[in-house]
């Protein structure tokens, strides 16, 4: 009697194993977090794009909600707690979900250049929404917020996404090359999971700090900016 084995289907290892990294935390927590449901999917028998829009959806909602809050939540009529939870479950499962739409298409080959660009068009879309949604507490909770500086973080916010589709291409470099582990946990203030794991604490918290988040995030942003142009420039001279 002959036997057939059944084919091996993918384990959330797998799918953990094709992650495009993004950061310590990002590897550690928001990766995995997005194999479970790679592999959820995959057994479901849903497409990538699925996954993105469902992560555009989600993102979107949640920062639509802290931003209708902001101003309950300035006055007191709405406990910060309970925005900055939603804010922090909101946000991380919108970026698992945006973790698990490029393993999904790595491991089951149903990748393509319009995923691609839809995958990257929500980016920005989602994050444009918490731009607004951060802005929006700062100046709920400090309304003398200067319009320079929030105009400032919304731009220097976009420079991961932009470094990152840079650096997705055959032209791809990096200026800190190393993975030690002190140096992977100084790039924790560029990695994404992380980010929006201490804006929500901020708005849990501590909502009035969010003008300070607003400046310490657009100082770590700018100054990479600079420092990219000027890594650049140099490697175009040699």
């Amino acid at each position: 009697m002959i036997s057939l084995a059944e084919p091996s289907r993918p384990t959330a290892a797998d799918f953990h194993r094709v992650n495009r990294g993004g950061g310590l935390f990002s590897e550690s927590v928001s990766q995995w977090i997005g194999a479970v449901f790679a592999l959820v999917a995959q057994r479901l028998g849903l497409r990538p794009t699925t996954l993105t829009i469902t992560n555009l959806v989600l993102g979107l909602a949640t920062s639509v909600t802290v931003v209708a809050l902001a101003g309950p939540v300035a006055a007191g009529d709405v406990p910060a707690w309970v925005v900055g939870l939603l804010a922090l479950v909101g946000w991380q499962v919108a970026y698992a979900l945006d973790c698990a739409d490029g393993q999904l298409a790595r491991v089951t080959g149903q990748g393509s250049a319009a995923g691609a660009r839809v995958d990257v068009l929500c980016d920005v879309a989602a994050q444009i929404a918490l731009v607004a949604a951060l802005a929006a507490t700062a100046v709920a909770q400090r309304p003398e917020t200067p319009t320079w500086l929030v105009a400032a973080f919304a731009g220097t916010w976009m420079v991961n996404l932009v470094t990152s589709v840079m650096q997705a291409g055959p032209n791809a470099a990096s200026m800190v090359t190393s993975t030690s582990l002190p140096v992977r946990l100084v790039k924790l203030v560029r990695d994404y999971g992380a980010v929006i794991f201490v804006a929500a604490l901020v708005l849990a918290l501590a909502p009035a700090l969010t003008f300070w988040a607003l400046v310490g995030f657009t100082i770590v942003n700018g100054g990479f900016l600079l420092a990219s142009v000027a890594f650049s420039a140099r490697a175009s001279l040699d």
